[in-house]
């Protein structure tokens, strides 16, 4: 049997966590530049609160009404996030942390007789230690445990675990769900399913295989229809790690200069390469895109996007901010007024073994990057993040001369709550 849990509303809960005056009050989270809402409450949800609106539309659509806005915290939503996967990491026999809200677990060795309890109780404790709520979610394969997990989440009657163990639960599981909540089926798949007249899971699952096969010819929608129909067939190795990362963000105003541009990027590719150490891979393809604002018809338009390939795969910062320099330094064209930017690393394998190349780093030296590299992540796991970051990630800003500020703070975060679990800075003080 797998299981999953999904943190109900993650943002809005992990917001709640210190501000228990929200409890059963409208909440909404941002995006980044507070440019949309990314997150809402059930609450939010029942005013008509859309997910995307834009955050200047919103005293408009709902005015007088007390919503409370909060800008993205992600320090604050990892390092809680990171609490509930600790938690699951004692009661499972095996898991996989699929998302910042969702952990899929293996639970092998587990009397079937008695998940539905164990689910229970994960749900309890993770509800009093760390103060958020989960939905679990338990099935044979992982598509029906995601299905399983929104039932939980969506009927009080399940007390937030949901269990699929035959065929009658299956198929009134699969009948409730629309096809557009499958996992597995895209947005693309699931217009094209319904002009089918497929609305329902069920109604997918009902397909014969052949006809699905030779209508999509995609193996992954013939694996979701066979998960559908009780199968376990995704591979926990295709879930296991990712096969491109890329962290990309809209800048709050328009950058027409290389270095300020060129810091963005360097911050983007140190985010990169973070994520590759975490999963335990390197990279050996680091790309970088940037385009300006198509929404001005009135300004000069520019796209462009190139990549290296790196002699050695890595995950050192170092070495992926320097060669995404590079390439920014290739594609950026003086005169244009660029809003976005991103870093994509690909090529991705696991950090061991390592393959070395003839003429690059000699093992001494890559020993010594990889060092640093678990020196500076463990330092900013404690002190919090950005503590320490190279030289290239600092911003100059133009109203201090010489004075330089941290990513962190160059985007518009105009209602972001503090993050006492992880700054001394932001300590509760009890009175």
């Amino acid at each position: 049997m797998y299981g999953i849990a999904d943190l109900d509303n993650c943002y809005v809960s992990c917001e709640r966590v210190f501000r228990p005056d929200l409890k059963d009050k409208p909440v909404v989270v941002l995006s980044n530049n507070d440019g949309m809402i990314v997150a809402r409450s059930n609450e939010a949800k029942a005013m008509g609160i859309q997910d995307c609106t834009p955050y200047f539309e919103l005293a408009q659509k709902f005015p007088g009404q007390k919503i409370a806005v909060f800008s993205s915290n992600y320090e604050l939503y990892g390092e809680l996030t990171g609490r509930v996967i600790s938690i699951i990491s004692k009661e499972a026999p095996a898991y996989f942390r699929y998302s910042i809200d969702e952990c899929f677990m293996y639970l092998d060795g587990i009397d079937q007789d008695k998940l539905q309890k164990w689910g229970e109780n994960l749900y309890k404790r993770v509800k009093r230690e760390v103060g958020m709520p989960i939905s679990i979610g338990l099935a044979p394969n992982k598509t029906l445990a995601k299905i399983a997990s929104k039932l939980a989440k969506k009927f009080v009657v399940y007390r937030h675990c949901c269990m699929i163990d035959d065929d009658y639960k299956r198929e009134k599981a699969l009948e409730w769900c629309p096809i557009e909540d499958v996992w597995g089926i895209g947005r693309r798949y699931a217009a094209r399913l319904q002009s089918l007249g497929c609305r329902t899971a069920l109604d997918f699952a009902r397909l014969h295989r052949d006809w699905v096969q030779l209508t999509f010819n995609n193996i992954n929608i013939v694996r979701t229809w066979q998960e559908l129909n009780g199968e376990d067939v995704v591979p926990n190795e295709e879930l296991a790690k990712k096969k491109s990362i890329c962290t990309s963000r809209s800048f709050n105003g328009m950058i027409s200069d290389y270095e300020t541009l060129r810091t963005h990027v360097a911050n983007y590719a140190s985010r990169c390469a973070e994520k590759l150490r975490i999963q335990k891979t390197v990279a050996s393809i680091v790309g970088v895109f940037v385009n300006t604002n198509a929404f001005r018809e009135d300004l000069a338009q520019y796209w462009n996007f190139q990549e290296t390939r790196l002699i050695t795969p890595t995950n050192s910062t170092i070495s992926i901010v320097q060669a995404a320099s590079d390439v920014l330094r290739g594609i950026f064209r003086e005169g244009y007024q660029y809003k976005k930017a991103g870093v994509i690393v690909m090529g991705i394998t696991p950090d061991s073994p390592l393959q070395q190349d003839l003429f690059d780093l000699n093992a001494e030296q890559i020993q010594k990057m990889r060092r640093l590299d678990e020196a500076v992540d463990r330092i900013n796991r404690m002190n919090g993040t950005e503590t320490i970051v190279i030289g290239s990630q600092q911003y100059a800003d133009k109203t201090a001369k010489g004075k330089s500020v941290a990513f962190a703070d160059v985007i518009k975060r105009n209602f972001k709550s503090k993050n006492p679990t992880t700054r001394w800075s932001d300590i509760i003080h009890l009175k």
